[in-house]
């Protein structure tokens, strides 16, 4: 696209350089600009971006997207170019839809509570058996994210992106720029619960997905997850495609078999063994979405099973360590919720190992379901029947204090990282398995680095 073409659809103003000149990709990192980028300036909570548009021209970047700053002096510099727009978040959303419009390819769209990030993969991973397919990097599924997703498009022939949200009208702003070909919700569950007030809230949320689902596009939808499957018996006047284990689907696992180094199942109506890589039900689930998108896009059985077996996971989302030690630490620091917790302690229950150890900590944004939501948490451990649980933060107390009084006898609770860490290291042993699992902003990452250098 040219710097003309970026004008018109963000009503921008051209400070100086050419209206000509070719835009093919765009860095909002000054550290990480590659020679022709084309920099964007986004505000932040300290500073704004765009003040450091010269650091991106002097390091090869060709132009500069910024806000409108007051005293800001623009430099001209040779060869390159400047916009400046009202918004930049606004014009990156305006500038992808550009860019996506002039790709006429299968574009995949995941939303859920849980498990977005690990289906997309696990999609990614099928869908790229047959496509030079581009997806969402890690977890950049946000009105900054995805659109940076959109804007690496080059001679990709599918895109799979993720859609996050935690208020009504997030994902309507990104269906419309994406418009999606197939939208996957994985399930309607507790995740920012805080914020819209109930599950049917939840549900109308993720339902933006489809508003601007193609023409001729299909609906995936977990057929399981008791919202979506009402509301699938009551609009049919989608194109729906269902998958699930419970519920008569389009696409069902019987059969399940689960063991320390993944899962299989037989696949209805096909009659086909599917080999999952990673063991729990959630990746039964995240399968049957992949397989649902890969008939859908006329993949080859054989194909779908091969990128189901290839598959790999984003960096904190099940990531399986072992240590030199001898015991084995799943990282799923990355977030939390009800589902989230519920599904990563029924996999630790499954894996291989000595004795079972749960690191659980807050999970945020719940409001007034927050002590309910982690007195559930206490009874999953309970019912999986953890060996040791250790809980850092106040609300995570209802955790242990549930867990306890439903027969787990080695519970620890902290209300700091450093501690906890400390009492886990004491008690680990060999073949011992750990989770760790909080949301982000309880920064469990440092609680793996540490057990990695124990």
């Amino acid at each position: 696209m040219t710097v003309e073409e970026i004008l018109k659809v963000t009503n921008g103003t051209l400070i100086y350089g050419s209206k000509l000149e070719e835009c093919e990709s765009f860095s909002k990192n000054t550290k990480e600009i590659k020679e022709g980028d084309v920099y964007i300036g986004f505000r932040g909570e300290r500073f704004d971006g765009g003040k450091f548009y010269e650091d991106a021209l002097k390091n090869g970047a060709k132009g500069a997207i910024i806000n409108k700053i007051d005293g800001l002096e623009i430099k001209r510099l040779e060869n390159k170019f400047i916009i400046q727009v009202d918004d930049t978040v606004e014009a990156i959303g305006q500038i992808a839809k550009l860019k996506r419009e002039k790709y006429n390819i299968p574009v995949i769209a995941i939303t859920g509570s849980v498990g977005k990030t690990s289906t997309k993969d696990i999609i990614y991973s099928v869908v790229s058996q047959k496509y030079n397919a581009l997806k969402t990097q890690g977890n950049m599924n946000n009105h900054i994210g995805m659109p940076m997703t959109i804007l690496g498009l080059r001679d990709h022939e599918a895109l799979v992106v993720e859609m996050g949200m935690n208020h009504f009208g997030e994902l309507s702003k990104l269906t419309a720029i994406a418009k999606p070909t197939i939208a996957v919700i994985t399930n309607v569950g507790t995740a920012h619960i805080g914020n819209l007030g109930s599950r049917e809230n939840i549900l109308k949320a993720k339902l933006e997905i489809l508003e601007g689902l193609q023409q001729g596009g299909t609906a995936v939808i977990n057929n399981d997850n008791d919202l979506l499957h009402k509301w699938y018996l009551e609009n049919k006047q989608y194109q729906i495609v269902t998958y699930g284990i419970n519920n008569d689907s389009s696409n069902m696992a019987e059969n399940i078999e689960y063991n320390e180094t993944g899962s299989k199942f037989v696949l209805k109506p096909d009659n086909e063994k599917i080999d999952v890589p990673v063991g729990g039900e959630a990746f039964v689930y995240n399968s049957l979405a992949a397989i649902s998108v890969g008939k859908l896009l006329n993949i080859p059985l054989a194909e779908i099973k091969e990128g189901i077996k290839k598959f790999e996971l984003s960096k904190m989302r099940l990531d399986i360590q072992k240590t030199e030690q001898g015991y084995t630490i799943i990282n799923d620091c990355y977030n939390a919720n009800y589902d989230s917790m519920k599904s990563a302690i029924e996999y630790l229950k499954n894996i291989e190992g000595k004795r079972k150890i749960a690191v659980l900590g807050d999970m945020l944004e719940l409001g007034e379901y927050s002590k309910e939501l982690h007195e559930k948490v206490g009874l999953e451990v309970a019912k999986n029947k953890i060996d040791i649980l250790i809980t850092v933060g106040k609300e995570a107390e209802n955790i242990a204090r549930v867990a306890k009084n439903n027969g787990i006898e080695h519970v620890y609770t902290f209300d700091n990282n450093k501690d906890a860490t400390e009492k886990l290291k004491k008690i680990i042993a060999v073949d011992d398995v750990a989770l760790i699992k909080a949301s982000n902003s309880m920064n469990f990452k440092e609680i793996v680095e540490s057990l990695l250098k124990h």
